[in-house]
């Protein structure tokens, strides 16, 4: 069975960090892009940040130079660094993997069940 759990959500203050990160299992997942998505209530799943299964990394306009995604444990686990978070960070952020297109339209095979961050002004 496969599955993504994702970590490392919480309360940070503005300007602060956080590091998420997402467990993947129940397959090889090292040959399989893997990305972050992020979702606010009323508004549709966006993408993130994305890396690929050779360690390439995407990123969204609003988060380059700010968040840095990295892969780890044979591939099987990525991390978020999150760093001079904004309020407008606020929202569930969610893991997903797939085949590397899927994975950067925000449409991955797998998807985790999501892990909140709240950044305070």
């Amino acid at each position: 069975q496969v599955q993504l759990v994702e970590s490392g959500g919480g309360l940070v203050q503005a300007g602060g960090s956080l590091r998420l990160s997402c467990a993947a299992s129940g397959r090889t997942f090292s040959r399989y892009a893997m990305g972050w998505f992020r979702q606010a209530p009323g508004k549709e799943r966006e993408f993130v940040a994305a890396i690929s299964w050779s360690g390439s990394t995407y990123y969204a306009d609003s988060v380059k130079g700010r968040f840095t995604m990295s892969r780890a444990n044979a591939g099987n686990t990525v991390h978020l660094q999150m760093n001079s978070l904004k309020p407008k960070d606020t929202t569930v952020y969610y893991c997903g993997a797939g085949q590397s297109r899927a994975v950067e339209s925000a449409k991955p095979a797998y998807w985790g069940r999501g892990t909140q961050v709240t950044v305070s002004s």
